[in-house]
C-alpha cells in the first residue's frame, strides 16, 4: 500500500459525510466538480483522492456511484469492523468522548475506561464500565485490545503511555496536552485541542481584520 499522508486520510471521513449526505437525500450520481465546489477542494485533489481508494474509476462527464464510493471509502478506512479500544481518562473530556456515539460508526468502539479516581472507579459513563488503573494491564491482554484514547492530565500521560505500550497497546489516539515518547512500533496520533484553537483565533482575526479594510 502506497504512504497516505495525515491531510490525505483526514480527508476521507470529509468526503464520506457528504457522500452519504447525498444518498440520503436519493442521490446515485455525483462528480468531481460537484465535490470539490461542495468541499472547497480542487478538482484535481479530488480526483486522486478518490481514485487512491476507489477500486471502481470515476466515468468522464458522468462521476462516481456514490454507493460503491462508500462503500470503498468505508473498507478504506476500516469503518466496516470497529476497532475494540479502552479510553484512560474518565474525567471531564473523557467522558464527553465514551457519551460521543459517532465512533463506532467511524471504526472505533471504546469497550470500557480507566481512572485513576476511586470517585470514578466502578461506576458506568454511556454504558461503558469504568474501571481502576489496576485492572487495565489484565483487560487488555485477556481481551487483545491494541487501542487506547488517552485523556489524563499532561503530568500522568507518559506514566499512562508506558503503562499501555507495556502491556501490548499499539496506536494511542492522545488528548492529553503534552508530547509523549514512545517506540517506533507503536502509532501516535496527537489531537491537540490548543493547535485547533489557535487556527480558528488566527482565522477569525484575519476575517474580521479583512472586513475592517
Amino acid at each position: 500500500m502506497k504512504p497516505f499522508s495525515n491531510n490525505q486520510l483526514e480527508r476521507y471521513p470529509i468526503y464520506l459525510k457528504l457522500f452519504k449526505d447525498l444518498e440520503a437525500k436519493g442521490e446515485v450520481i455525483v462528480s468531481s466538480p460537484y465535490i470539490a465546489e461542495k468541499l472547497g477542494f480542487s478538482e484535481e485533489l479530488v480526483r486522486k483522492d478518490l481514485q487512491a481508494v476507489c477500486t471502481i474509476y470515476g466515468r468522464p462527464r458522468r462521476g462516481r456511484n456514490i454507493a460503491d464510493t462508500i462503500e470503498d471509502i468505508e473498507k478504506f478506512l476500516g469503518y466496516s469492523k470497529p476497532e475494540p479500544a479502552i479510553l484512560v481518562g474518565a474525567g471531564n473530556l473523557g467522558g464527553a468522548l465514551l457519551r460521543f456515539p459517532g465512533f463506532t460508526e467511524a471504526g472505533l468502539n471504546i469497550e470500557a475506561a480507566f481512572d485513576s479516581s476511586y470517585e470514578l472507579a466502578g461506576r458506568q459513563i454511556a454504558g461503558k464500565n469504568v474501571y481502576g488503573m489496576a485492572l487495565l494491564p489484565h483487560y487488555v491482554r485477556d481481551r487483545g485490545i491494541k487501542v487506547a484514547v488517552l485523556t489524563v492530565p499532561a503530568g500522568a500521560a507518559q506514566g499512562v503511555a508506558d503503562l499501555l505500550m507495556k502491556n501490548g497497546i499499539e496506536a494511542i489516539w492522545n488528548f492529553a496536552p503534552t508530547s509523549l515518547e514512545v517506540g517506533p512500533e507503536v502509532i501516535l496520533v496527537n489531537s491537540n485541542l490548543a493547535s485547533s484553537l489557535a487556527v480558528l483565533s488566527h482565522r477569525l482575526r484575519e476575517k474580521r481584520e479583512k472586513n475592517n479594510g
